[in-house]
């Protein structure tokens, strides 16, 4: 029999391997992610698509779709990390921690959270650099010559995002509930 809705587990109790922790609500909304990220999981779609079919009719294929494709897939991941920390719907393991008392679940989920906000920062440092020396030395992409750096700046911005979105989470695992 389910518990009922708002039952907080003890220490000894079972909790299922499937349970999900509460969805967070951020103060800014996620829909801006949630949209970047469906817009380029529907570009991915189209240029496979087209690409399929030109190499049906023709046995010759779009030299773009796959640098395209990756770069697209990229951005799709990122956009969707960045809504799903702020929700608190991210990847983990629970299954230790579970079956922790509650006061150091709240203890490993802040260090962890501060461990999330810290490699993003990270990633958008050298993201930046990164960038930096794309466009310093005029660095083209391998498949079709585009300057790198147009694929580059997405890893700076959406890891920052990402930084920002954990920053919040934190914040909010911190501070009282009103």
């Amino acid at each position: 029999m389910p518990a009922p809705a708002g039952h907080v587990p003890e220490a000894n109790e079972f909790v299922p391997l499937l349970s999900v922790p509460p969805e967070d609500r951020p103060r800014i909304g996620t829909g801006v992610e949630e949209a970047i990220a469906a817009a380029a999981m529907a570009l991915v779609c189209v240029i496979t698509f087209g690409n399929v079919l030109v190499r049906y009719f023709t046995n010759a294929s779009f030299a773009f779709t796959e640098e395209f494709s990756v770069f697209l897939l990229v951005v799709l991941t990122l956009a969707g990390a960045s809504a799903a920390f702020a929700r608190n719907r991210h990847i983990r393991m629970e299954y230790f921690v579970g079956k922790l008392p509650p006061r150091a679940r709240r203890a490993v989920e802040v260090f962890v959270t501060a461990c999330g906000l810290a490699l993003f920062a990270v990633i958008a440092w050298y993201g930046v650099r990164l960038l930096g020396d794309d466009w310093q030395y005029g660095t083209t992409s391998p498949g079709i010559g585009v300057p790198q750096w147009i694929y580059t700046i997405w890893l700076p911005v959406f890891s920052a995002l990402i930084a920002l979105r954990i920053a919040g989470r934190l914040v909010r695992l911190l501070l009282p509930v009103r």
